[in-house]
């Protein structure tokens, strides 16, 4: 046994000095760890909001003080009209318009009923039941606490209605994150093997004597992509329309556009990843690995990015799914134009332009 023992010590030492392989036994459980357990959270926290109070009195500006000062929720605008209400959702920057009636404190006093309104963004329906259900229970503490010693308490009537989902429907929500994913995946592992497959086959030598630049030689390598992965994307936004029967309300030319230019910030993410690498196999895992889980978990696809703390906030701005999801659901679901997506469009603008330059930099020419 003395051999057999000596070659589990020579197997430890060669595990415990090789520090790559350290990370991966012990790094990768602690950070997946760290991500899941502050990423998967039932609770909601900092949910933008807007108030249309039409009464203006002081019952309407205690519920208003008792629903910001819950944590829950943060003021992001005060709306003037119901006019203001579907621009203010179509723009993104809110989930929640609560409508106070005219005349609030007068009916609830007198009547002894008055009537809120909850405006949802259901796009995402398990985010809007958790919206209506907290802001439910805010205003019922306060008529509780407010009316303690009555012996019949006035009642508040939540009239809820889920924008753009009334039916609630779990498509609305998955459908726009699988497509992100699948077209993040595919499209960039098919480029990962682009650089690596150069080098395994022994032609990276014609393509550094070639006249070409590193810029041409990158955008010629993915255009070929490019034209599968649009077919792609067609397929997929078809079956989400006819099969899911997600709807399509805006302009289908810009969905397309956006589309396409996500498509090409994974291809061109896909050929760095290949520029780091040596063999297919590496740049196709490594391309895997380090896109599935960030789109799964930190792209809103399934969980809110609000609901994170902070430091994963800031890590989730550098994640293309998080914008194309954000504007396929502006463009599909609320019928929102350019004038509602150009942020999204600009920053996958941005990474593409950003991804181009690392691949040519770090493409080895002849010069």
């Amino acid at each position: 046994m003395n051999p057999f023992w000596g070659f589990v010590k020579k197997e430890f030492l060669h595990i415990v000095r090789d520090v790559r392989t350290l990370v991966v036994l012990f790094g990768l459980p602690v950070v997946q760890i760290l991500i899941f357990g502050f990423v998967i959270r039932n609770e909601i926290e900092d949910v933008s909001i807007a108030i249309l109070d039409k009464s203006g009195d002081q019952v309407t500006r205690e519920i208003t003080s008792d629903i910001l000062a819950s944590g829950f929720f943060k003021c992001d605008r005060y709306l003037t009209t119901t006019a203001e209400i579907e621009p203010a959702f179509q723009a993104g920057s809110i989930r929640e318009v609560l409508v106070f009636e005219e005349n609030f404190a007068e009916r609830l006093e007198k009547e002894r009923k008055a009537c809120i309104q909850l405006i949802t963004d259901a796009s995402d329906p398990n985010s809007a039941r958790l919206i209506v259900n907290y802001t439910r229970g805010i205003v019922q503490a306060y008529l509780e606490k407010a009316n303690q010693y009555e012996e019949h308490q006035p009642v508040i009537d939540s009239r809820v209605r889920m924008l753009y989902n009334a039916d609630l429907k779990s498509a609305f929500m998955f459908v726009p994150g699988t497509m992100a994913l699948v077209l993040m995946l595919v499209s960039a592992m098919m480029t990962s093997i682009t650089i690596t497959r150069e080098r395994e086959s022994g032609t990276m030598e014609t393509l550094l004597v070639s006249p070409l630049s590193p810029l041409l030689i990158i955008a010629g390598k993915a255009m070929p992509y490019v034209l599968l992965s649009c077919i792609n994307a067609v397929i997929i936004i078809l079956m989400g329309y006819l099969i899911f029967e997600l709807p399509l309300r805006g302009s289908l030319l810009l969905l397309f556009t956006v589309t396409m230019l996500f498509v090409s910030v994974a291809l061109s993410l896909g050929i760095m990843i290949s520029t780091f690498c040596r063999t297919q196999i590496q740049a196709m895992f490594i391309a895997a690995f380090a896109l599935l889980l960030p789109t799964l978990l930190l792209s809103g696809f399934i969980f809110p990015v609000e609901n994170m703390p902070l430091v994963l906030q800031w890590l989730c701005q550098l994640m293309p799914p998080k914008y194309f999801i954000t504007a396929v659901k502006g463009i599909m679901i609320k019928g929102a134009g350019i004038t509602a997506v150009w942020k999204e469009v600009l920053v996958l603008a941005g990474m593409l332009v950003f991804f181009f330059v690392v691949s040519a930099v770090r493409f080895k020419t002849r010069l």
